[in-house]
């Protein structure tokens, strides 16, 4: 999946530091993010490239020695043998690590714009010194970075799989399977049931935790199950939430591994006869 980086390690935890020379500086305007190709690979402006005066800049995470900083204003005008690309590109991007980092990055310079002020008092938000996180030096408000946890629900029936397409997505040619967030006091098993009868009007039973996934994409914590239908196997579906939901037969599942998301490893799993 696109968070498996190994032998690499992802390292998050927050600590304030200075930029070198040969840090990665990644630059985000609007929904996009400047990159350089080289050789059908991406990279990022290294520190060096650009000129940091009177421009704030905080340190991310680190991926083994690499270090990685958010250029927190901007560089519209970009930067010469540069291109501006959408998050997208993130998900077939090699080297794999780079592009974990891209789109995580991308999720905390989400999360730094839409905090700038309190969202109790409307005063200016300022980042605290020794955790990741800001601060309303006026009311005490305190914000950390927004993790929104959701599910992915392969409903299985015997030797058969549901599988969904996304209703209001022109063009969608994928099948997904079940999926939907969270909700407040709800646990993540009650969501699974209530997602499966909201979509597809179906009880399900036996649920079995598989693994999760961080999909900055959606800053998302992605929490697959694979389930059991419990009586009838008719769908109703949610033609709001979704356009399609189809039982597939095992060897007729017309999906395999992307490498990259949950949703599709699960599909390919189930496939394969490994679950």
């Amino acid at each position: 999946m696109i968070q498996d980086i190994g032998p690499r390690e992802y390292d998050n935890h927050y600590t304030e530091q200075s930029p070198r020379a040969e840090d990665w500086l990644l630059i985000y305007w609007g929904e996009e993010v400047l990159l350089k190709y080289q050789d059908g690979s991406i990279c990022y402006p290294r520190v060096r490239e650009v000129e940091l005066a009177d421009r704030e800049v905080t340190y991310l995470f680190s991926i083994s020695e690499e270090r990685f900083f958010l250029l927190k204003s901007g560089l519209e005008e970009g930067l010469p043998g540069c291109v501006w690309e959408k998050p997208a590109v993130f998900r077939d991007a090699r080297p794999r690590y780079l592009g974990f980092a891209g789109i995580t990055g991308q999720q905390l310079n989400a999360w730094y714009r839409s905090n700038r002020f309190c969202g109790g008092c409307g005063a200016p938000m300022v980042p605290d010194h020794t955790e990741r996180m800001v601060r309303c030096e006026r009311c005490g408000n305190l914000v950390y970075p927004k993790i929104c946890p959701g599910v992915i629900v392969a409903v299985t029936d015997g030797n058969r799989l549901l599988l969904t397409k996304y209703a209001n997505r022109p063009g969608n040619v994928n099948y997904a399977l079940v999926a939907g967030f969270t909700e407040i006091g709800e646990t993540l098993e009650g969501t699974v049931r209530r997602e499966v009868m909201e979509e597809v009007g179906l009880k399900v039973k036996n649920l079995r935790y598989y693994k999760s996934q961080p999909w900055s994409f959606s800053s998302t914590l992605l929490c697959g199950f694979y389930c059991e239908v419990d009586g009838s196997t008719e769908v109703r579906l949610d033609t709001e939430e979704l356009a399609v939901a189809e039982w597939f037969e095992r060897e007729d599942i017309p999906l395999d591994n992307d490498g990259v998301s949950l949703t599709r490893e699960m599909i390919h799993m189930f496939k394969t006869g490994q679950m």
